[in-house]
């Protein structure tokens, strides 16, 4: 059997299969790529044809515009598809709408690329399926011990617990703005919370397709609109960074919170001023990296853009064989925008 470092290949576009003639994820525009899910260093614009699910190629319109696409080729999860002399088919990957593990054979070895996942229930995505294979490409986003991400439910309590004790103030929630804000409205739903949730409009237009996809979210409000006394104990989701435009001077003494699995480092929670640190990724802790791997049964893994290191040691100790494949081009979780900033601190910096 050919094994896979024969026909898996990293190189300067990303990860490249050759005798199926495509790339994963690629970071620069390719004639053909398979993408995993539609977050911005994953699902770049310019390609000439992706394959993807229907829900990846959905939100890849409305963020990049369907005439930057590419070529659409949906592909739905467990369909399978012979491209040259590969079978290649999806399956879920737990990390938002539509994000999907990519799984290949090639002369009787099979290879998967697990994207970006967790392991965590998500009411607003289709959950991780472990595949067993030969290798395993897995991300490593928070592959140090230190990170063992808490129930989010457990997170979401304080939240709702921090809006009972400061009922006259306004908490402003940093999230990005595909998965992690519809996860959070969500949990935020299952955890009892009726009322209207406000939104910085730049979140709307993909909560909007997370509807149109079939992803119930309960009344949603244009927090940019709002007056003041209408934000006063209200829940106000915004990207990060989005607390120091001129907008959010209109908020009650917000309480600046931000979900993230970095909000682990307290240390880096201080930095960037948030008062409400809430450890919610979208990405498999420690625990969950190594369960996932022992899930596969494959006895070599290849780990990218993360904390290559730390896993492939882990694993090792458990007979399992690893490699750094060191590809470039691949955001840390919410590493795109900058952290959420007291309204304050805006005026202090001058107008916005």
């Amino acid at each position: 059997m050919p094994h896979p470092r024969t026909w898996l290949k990293p190189l300067p576009q990303g990860l490249y299969c050759e005798p199926g003639d495509f790339f994963i994820d690629p970071v620069r525009a390719v004639p053909r790529a398979v993408v995993t899910h539609a977050h911005s260093d994953h699902a770049r614009p310019g390609h000439g044809a992706v394959l993807a699910t229907p829900e990846t190629l959905r939100l890849m319109e409305v963020r990049l515009g369907a005439d930057r696409v590419g070529k659409p080729q949906p592909l739905r999860p467990g369909e399978r598809l012979a491209i040259g002399d590969v079978t290649l088919w999806l399956e879920p990957a737990g990390h938002v709408l539509g994000s999907a593990q990519v799984a290949i054979e090639h002369g009787g070895c099979r290879a998967v690329i697990s994207g970006d996942y967790k392991r965590r229930a998500d009411p607003t995505c289709a959950p991780f399926a472990p595949i067993p294979c030969d290798v395993f490409v897995t991300e490593a986003t928070f592959a140090l011990p230190v990170f063992r991400h808490p129930p989010p439910e457990q997170e979401i309590a304080r939240l709702l617990a921090s809006v009972a004790l400061f009922p006259d103030r306004t908490h402003l929630v940093g999230c990005y703005a595909l998965g992690k804000c519809q996860r959070l409205i969500a949990l935020l739903r299952q955890a009892g919370w009726d009322r209207p949730i406000w939104l910085h409009g730049a979140l709307a237009p993909l909560c909007e397709t997370y509807a149109a996809l079939g992803v119930e979210l309960g009344a949603l409000r244009p927090a940019t609109q709002a007056a003041r006394a209408e934000l006063v104990g209200a829940i106000v989701l915004a990207p990060p960074g989005a607390g120091a435009d001129r907008w959010a001077r209109r908020l009650a003494e917000p309480v600046i919170a931000q979900a993230s699995g970095w909000m682990r480092v307290r240390q880096r929670a201080k930095m960037s001023g948030i008062e409400l640190p809430l450890v919610i990724s979208d990405h498999a802790d420690w625990d969950e990296l190594n369960r996932t791997i022992d899930d596969t049964g494959a006895p070599e893994i290849w780990v990218t853009h993360g904390r290559e290191e730390a896993l492939i040691h882990a694993v090792a100790q458990r007979g399992v064989r690893g490699r750094a494949l060191r590809l470039l081009g691949y955001a840390e979780e919410d590493d795109e925008e900058l952290p959420v900033a007291a309204p304050e601190a805006a005026e202090a910096a001058g107008p916005a």
